[in-house]
């Protein structure tokens, strides 16, 4: 079965705009990853700050492959650039990674 990744993304009020728009403009960052299967930005509707960033992977070497490769690469400003420019300030302010293993699950019949 697969294993879910939620990265759970502390957002002050006056970042959240700033957050939503890098998480759209990477679209397809992930996407082609092997082994990637699911990603949701989850923003809080109320009472937190706390986003989740959902993810869905086939297993925990196609995570970490992801996370030692191209994340890694995105997240140090050398994926596709040319580098010298200033990189911008995090949107979050903390972060605390959940690992899950699926169990069970279901879809609409």
């Amino acid at each position: 079965m697969s294993i879910v990744k939620i990265n759970v993304l502390t957002v002050p009020a006056e970042q959240r705009e700033v957050l939503e728009q890098r998480f759209a403009s990477r679209a397809g960052a992930v996407e082609g990853s092997d082994g990637f299967e699911w990603f949701e930005l989850l923003r809080p509707l109320e009472g937190t700050d706390q986003y989740l960033v959902y993810t869905r992977w086939r297993s925990e070497e196609d995570f970490q492959n992801w996370m030692n490769g191209s994340m890694k690469a995105a997240h140090q400003g050398t994926a596709g650039g040319e580098g010298g420019g200033e990189r911008p300030k995090p949107a979050a302010t903390g972060s605390t990674l959940w690992s899950f293993e699926v169990v069970q699950q279901a879809s609409p019949k």
